[in-house]
């Protein structure tokens, strides 16, 4: 199971354990709370408040609330308070019920009495808003005078939101005495300023609740709270959490240890084994057997170990065929300058021109380590344009036809026409001069030698194919390698310098190719390079030209 699962799983059950833990201590301790509580939900604060609102409507003042909080209070088993604005107490149960009041609760809502102006539509909003602003101030004057005298008046809201309070069965002295006479010229006044200056709906709503709010006879905005701050609640119990919080602990805890033991041990041993290459320990390995990413991280770190060890080994081989491929020619080279120097030798023009080919063999040797050092590295400076390879196939046949013809070897070309590829036309001549002189060198007289060049699928492919003597199945995978020459009695005057491969391989790489050999010994070895093709196919003629 990957290790990254395993964490998850680990934390998913610590969380999990702690979460299902806390929810069944939650439940059972809120438990009795959440019974007592559900008295005062939602539907019941709305009940009361509707009362309440009602009430204030229909009669027009706040007399006589006591007796509707009494059946409220007997309906709901809540208690409440009656707060005016200014923080007057109009009412409150525990009073009632002759106790001394407690502080409010926590449940609190306001309980508005002012109606909901609706404005005519397609009418003049500004006279509808006047007309409902003095409906409003004799309809409650009315209303809490029929209330003082001993009438329930019947509440309608008429069209624009304003209560209408019905009058039958009232008393015509009672009607005479509660009707209410004209309001102040200045009071009338200030409604039409406040209510000129409005253009929207929403301004006019909001200055006729000033203008009746402001009414001596409005009655005030009210805050209903229900409940107690100091009525008994039951205390939590402090020995279930700190059991639940020993165990959430221990799952942490454990956790922990298990996280260290599984991942901090195994980075720890990779930090030793790190510390140890870095001080020059090569062999040193970490145990790589895991299925999660810490064993992917241990094999990673071998594989890099074994690289960092094959590089060193490489450089080391690569120091000491060096070393051996100039040893010789420089002890030719010492010998015959002592031997001209003793007067044993004769400074003959063939003795020079003898010491000259030594040097220019040695200088080939030097000039090749230093064109693959700058390959590998990435310095070679290539101009790439698209190049025609059958063309630059024939010219390679006619560079090196005389070589050909001389060591008795048939040099041809076959190609399936033009195939152009986006190349370097010096530095793919150059590799495909390296494989023409090796394979002059490995076929004897009469053999022969054919270049091809051809499209395959979007690849253009190079293949020089000889007849000579071929190459043995174990030495196949080694062609390619710095310094190596199939048969190592062979000199460097008929073997090269052993480095031509190795810089063919690098320049089709920097192209983003590939270069393979097969063969077989005694039947002599093809070598294939495969390079992308251009963009555009053109046959007859390179692109642009």
């Amino acid at each position: 199971m990957s290790f990254r699962i395993r964490v998850f799983l680990l934390v998913a059950v610590v969380g999990l354990g702690a979460t299902g833990l806390t929810v069944a201590l939650t439940w059972w301790q809120a438990r009795d709370q959440v019974g007592e509580a559900a008295s005062a939900s939602r539907e019941t604060t709305e009940t009361i408040h509707a009362e309440l609102r009602a009430q204030a409507l229909r009669n027009g003042t706040w007399e006589g609330v006591d007796q509707t909080l009494k059946r409220l209070r007997a309906q709901t088993g809540q208690r409440m308070r009656l707060v005016d604005p200014y923080g007057n107490v109009v009412a409150d149960t525990d009073h009632m019920d002759g106790r001394a009041a407690r502080p409010p609760g926590p449940v609190a809502v306001i309980v508005d009495p002012l109606p909901t102006l609706v404005l005519p539509v397609g009418g003049d909003e500004r006279m509808a808003t006047l007309t409902a602003i003095g409906a409003y101030r004799e309809e409650t004057v009315w209303s809490a005078c029929l209330f003082r005298a001993g009438y329930t008046p019947l509440g309608v809201v008429g069209a624009d939101g304003v209560p209408r309070h019905g009058l039958s069965g009232v008393d015509p002295g009672t009607l005479d005495a509660c009707r209410p006479g004209p309001f102040a010229e200045a009071t009338r006044a200030t409604d039409r300023l406040e209510v000129g200056q409005c253009a929207e709906a929403g301004c006019l709503r909001e200055a006729f609740r000033r203008r009746v709010t402001d009414s001596d006879v409005a009655p005030a905005t009210l805050l209903l709270t229900i409940g107690a701050a100091n009525e008994p609640v039951r205390a939590l119990d402090p020995g279930p959490v700190l059991l639940i919080t020993v165990v959430v602990a221990a799952l942490a805890v454990g956790g922990a240890l298990l996280i260290s033991r599984r991942v901090l041990r195994p980075i720890g041993t990779l930090t030793t084994a790190a510390r140890r290459l870095a001080d020059g320990d090569r062999a040193g390995r970490v145990p790589d057997d895991g299925r999660d990413e810490i064993g992917e991280l241990a094999r990673a770190f071998n594989q890099m170990t074994d690289s960092v060890r094959a590089a060193e080994e490489d450089q080391r081989r690569l120091i000491a065929d060096v070393a051996h491929e100039l040893r010789t020619p420089l002890a030719n080279l010492r010998g015959y300058l002592e031997a001209i120097q003793d007067g044993v030798i004769e400074p003959t023009p063939a003795v020079f021109a003898s010491l000259h080919d030594e040097v220019i063999l040695n200088q080939r040797i030097v000039d090749d380590l230093q064109e693959l050092a700058l390959a590998e590295a990435g310095a070679l400076v290539y101009h790439r344009e698209p190049t025609d390879l059958a063309e630059l196939m024939e010219t390679a046949r006619t560079a090196h036809r005389p070589a050909a013809d001389a060591a008795g070897v048939r040099l041809t070309v076959e190609s399936d026409g033009p195939v152009f590829a986006d190349a370097d036309a010096d530095r793919i001549r150059q590799i495909v001069g390296n494989l023409v002189g090796n394979a002059l060198r490995a076929t004897a007289s009469g053999g022969s030698v054919t270049l091809r060049a051809h499209a395959r699928g979007d690849r253009a492919v190079l293949q020089v194919t000889d007849t000579g003597v071929g190459i043995a199945p174990e030495h196949l995978p080694l062609v390619f390698d710095r310094l190596w020459r199939a048969d190592p009695a062979r000199g460097r005057g008929t073997g090269g310098s052993g480095l031509g491969l190795a810089i063919v391989r690098q320049i089709v790489h920097d192209h983003g190719g590939e270069v393979t050999a097969r063969s077989a010994e005694g039947a002599g070895a093809t070598f294939e390079v495969s390079l992308p093709l251009t963009g555009d196919r053109v046959s007859g003629a390179a692109p642009g030209r």
